[in-house]
């Protein structure tokens, strides 16, 4: 080693610097194209000199402005659920005027960006952030954070052509990663399966089960990360407490990267976001279309079928219904009585009420029998058997009684029955027949 390099001091690495337009989206000015576009209008000045290029790299937002405005210091990071309902763009504005989710957002809010996007008629866990970095943090097959789904398709499939998945596939030309995907139930011709991938490329989860020949009906993101969807409402908002935040974002950076990240166990808690209550419209029957994908696009809350659907309470019978028969008959007794009482005779005085024939000329209105409810009985007595005169009721319908030795069978010879002797019947005396089991001929 030379004397002169010895005397010479260290060189520091200079500090890399950031384009400013991701410095500005990372302060919640706008996105980095609209920020672009602020520049080539000279909106953004260092110094009081106006930015004429976005290529421009700066270490801090020092000396900058917008608009004549001084920007501030970037905030914390801060992260965002929403359970996008369907119907729904995954986007600030859409030149056609369909709805956005911007649109069920509640007021109030920081500028958000949504991580990752879900198309129209997917539904589920959607985060949003404040930061432009932890953004592309998290959206970056690279990283490695995991996205779970639910989907409901129609036709029939194979564990093992879902266990297939993980090796990846390839379908027109597009290579898709390595996906868990699980056979959880069987409902009628559709089946919901469990799909756990770290891309998320465009329509990666339909295009994947299109190619195994299911057609989707139902796609429901429930896990983001360790941030999961939970019981959360439809169209809900609510706030990752900073804690639990820092640690994850710690997790991604360290060791195992979004593997580990997606496998933390967070406290689960979060700020709730209360949204301003909606304006009903006047004629709430008009404004909701009568199909029921339609008032899904619109973004209509309608029954949840299936595996989130909960069980309905058993409607409680008001009036009448909750009665029997009788009650409901004296019921309607009694409200006829009330609307019409002089049919009744209520209301109106002894000489006003018609005498009845029995108790004219201070005649004894006989006693009134009383009458056993419902119908009477006309069935005819059961025709008494000769052997049992001491029971009425069919043979059918009574007790075995033991045979006694006075009593004679049917089609016995009439006369005193001899006495029988412990060997057995007696024989009969010679020179007359012995009388027939049969009985006699007639």
């Amino acid at each position: 080693m030379s004397p002169s390099s010895t005397n010479q001091p260290e060189r520091q690495p200079a500090k890399a610097g950031e384009r400013i337009a991701k410095l500005l989206a990372r302060a919640g000015i706008a996105s980095r194209r609209e920020i672009e576009r602020m520049i080539a209008e000279g909106r953004v000045a260092i110094d009081g000199q106006v930015l004429t290029t976005p290529a421009t790299v700066l270490t801090s937002l020092h000396g900058v402005t917008v608009d004549g405005n001084p920007v501030a210091a970037p905030a914390p990071a801060r992260l965002f659920r929403f359970h996008k309902p369907a119907g729904l763009l995954t986007t600030e504005r859409d030149p056609a005027g369909r709805p956005t989710i911007y649109d069920r957002l509640p007021k109030g809010l920081p500028r958000l960006m949504p991580v990752g996007r879900l198309d129209l008629s997917t539904e589920g866990l959607l985060l949003m952030t404040t930061d432009g970095e932890l953004k592309r943090q998290l959206e970056l097959p690279a990283t490695g954070v995991e996205r779970s789904y639910r989907a409901r398709a129609y036709g029939q499939v194979t564990q093992e052509q879902l266990e297939d998945l993980m090796l990846g596939v390839e379908i027109e030309g597009v290579r898709y990663g390595s996906i868990n995907a699980n056979l959880e139930r069987r409902t009628g011709a559709n089946v919901w399966i469990e799909l756990t991938l770290t891309e998320g490329k465009n329509r990666e989860v339909r295009r994947v089960l299109e190619h195994l020949g299911l057609k989707v009906s139902r796609l429901i993101r429930t896990r983001y990360g360790p941030f999961e969807l939970g019981d959360m409402p439809i169209g809900a908002v609510d706030e990752i407490r900073q804690h639990d935040l820092v640690v994850f974002r710690k997790a991604l950076t360290g060791p195992g990267g979004g593997k580990a990240a997606s496998n933390l166990q967070l406290s689960g808690k979060s700020k709730a976001v209360d949204a301003p209550p909606e304006e009903a419209p006047a004629d709430a029957t008009a404004a909701l279309p009568a199909n029921r994908a339609e008032r899904r696009k619109a973004g209509a809350p309608i029954s949840e079928p299936e595996a989130y659907k909960p069980a309905r309470p058993k409607a409680e019978k008001k009036g009448p219904e909750k009665f029997g028969v009788a009650q409901r008959r004296r019921h309607q007794a009694k409200t006829q009585r009330q609307a019409n009482p002089a049919a009744f005779g209520e209301g109106q005085t002894e000489r006003q009420r018609r005498p009845r024939p029995d108790t004219a000329d201070g005649a004894v209105r006989p006693p009134r029998t009383p009458q056993r409810k419902g119908k009477p009985f006309t069935k005819p007595s059961a025709t008494r058997h000769a052997q049992h005169d001491d029971d009425g009721s069919p043979l059918l319908d009574r007790p075995k009684r033991a045979f006694r030795p006075d009593d004679r069978r049917p089609g016995a010879p009439s006369g005193k029955r001899p006495p029988a002797g412990r060997g057995g019947p007696t024989k009969p005396p010679r020179g007359r027949p012995a009388p027939s089991k049969r009985g006699p001929r007639t």
